[in-house]
């Protein structure tokens, strides 16, 4: 039976009809998703600038949805997820883009780097030291050792801290030798708290050569030989600091004061601080510390009535009025208890950063967690 071929002059435009209408069907798809990942994308921008998070990465799950392989997307969706506190998908988000095969090494970096964050913002310090450490020796390793430093200092990592401020000191975010002071003076605090005082020294006594600006090296300094019995050593370290570091004389006046009777020497404190109070503003700590080294009562007062001619203090005006007898017997305690309590908020130390108030002065401020931050004056006098 001879084979027909009438067949094929059937088949073959119809196949190239369907052929053409899958292609056009195919084409109007991919120009439909086309234009609804441009528009996601541009609703995610809109509500972005006008802050409305939630919306913005509803709009964004769209796009990258359509579009999963925009690099960008995931990167604009993790860092909405990590400014809105959801962690967990922030997380997610960049283990998903590293997993990715096609990912170009520069982009690998900068979701490392992203993640690496991720944990870092969600206090998993661990698993930030690991994300940070892979990132030494990149584009991004000035920024992965800040993080580590920080990651040091909140787990309280003290000797590696110290090792990565002296690495980042001089480079592109500035000096770090005060920083690194501040490590080495927690490594004392931590060595004295085991009772290993001498270690603690040696410690110091190195640091305080290397830094002399520190004014807490020379504190920590005098506060472990005071522990050591070495009255005359405390106060060669107090009077260091008022040398290298004369702005921080407030902060020990009451201690070179008491250094000073355990010593003998009451008077070269007293000179220091008047030589001092006539080149600085007025300080409270240091006319209270004047005064207590004063033989009579009306001596000390005259101190502060000298104080209060430069300043009005209403702290001065309380430490006065604590020498002198009001004539009423009934009301006196009452007055005083009052400009007490007046006087407690103005003894307070502030961070210049973030606001934050203590009794004490800290060298690391607890609100945002600053260096350096807290002025050595109370809040009266700023």
């Amino acid at each position: 039976m001879p084979f027909d071929l009438s067949w094929l002059l059937w088949a073959l435009p119809v196949a190239f009809g369907l052929g053409w209408l899958a292609s056009r069907l195919d084409l109007r798809q991919w120009r439909l998703e086309g234009r609804r990942a441009p528009r996601a994308y541009f609703r995610g921008l809109h509500h972005l600038l006008n802050e409305q998070q939630d919306q913005a990465i509803d709009a964004f799950v769209e796009a990258v949805r359509h579009d999963p392989d925009a690099a960008e997307l995931y990167f604009a969706l993790g860092g909405l997820f990590r400014r809105r506190g959801d962690y967990e998908r922030a997380v997610r988000v960049h283990e998903h883009l590293l997993a990715r095969a096609d990912l170009s090494a520069a982009e690998r970096e900068r979701a490392q780097h992203a993640l690496a964050h991720d944990f870092l913002k969600a206090g998993l310090l661990d698993r930030a030291e690991a994300a940070f450490s892979a990132l030494l020796g990149t584009r991004f390793d000035a920024d992965a050792r800040l993080a580590l430093l920080h990651v040091y200092e909140r787990g309280r990592d003290w000797a590696r801290a110290a090792a990565m401020a002296e690495t980042l000191d001089g480079g592109e975010h500035g000096s770090f030798r005060l920083r690194r002071a501040h490590h080495v003076c927690e490594q004392a605090a931590a060595l004295q708290r085991q009772g290993r005082h001498g270690e603690a020294l040696a410690l110091l006594e190195a640091q305080v050569q290397r830094t002399p600006e520190s004014a807490r090296a020379w504190v920590t300094l005098a506060e472990v030989r005071q522990a050591l019995g070495q009255a005359d050593g405390a106060l060669q370290a107090l009077l260091a600091l008022a040398r290298h570091v004369p702005s921080h004389v407030p902060l020990v006046a009451h201690p070179l004061v008491q250094a000073a009777a355990a010593s003998g020497c009451r008077d070269e404190v007293r000179v220091l601080l008047q030589e001092w109070a006539q080149r600085h503003p007025p300080s409270v700590d240091v006319t209270q510390a004047l005064a207590s080294l004063e033989d009579d009562a009306s001596a000390a007062r005259r101190r502060y009535v000298e104080h209060l001619r430069q300043a009005p203090s209403l702290v001065a005006a309380n430490l006065w009025l604590a020498g002198v007898p009001l004539g009423d017997d009934e009301a006196e305690p009452l007055v005083r208890r009052a400009l007490q309590q007046a006087c407690e908020p103005l003894k307070r130390y502030r961070c210049a950063a973030c606001g934050f108030e203590a009794r004490q002065y800290f060298w690391h401020c607890p609100g945002c967690q600053g260096w350096d931050t807290y002025p050595p004056q109370r809040v009266e006098e700023l």
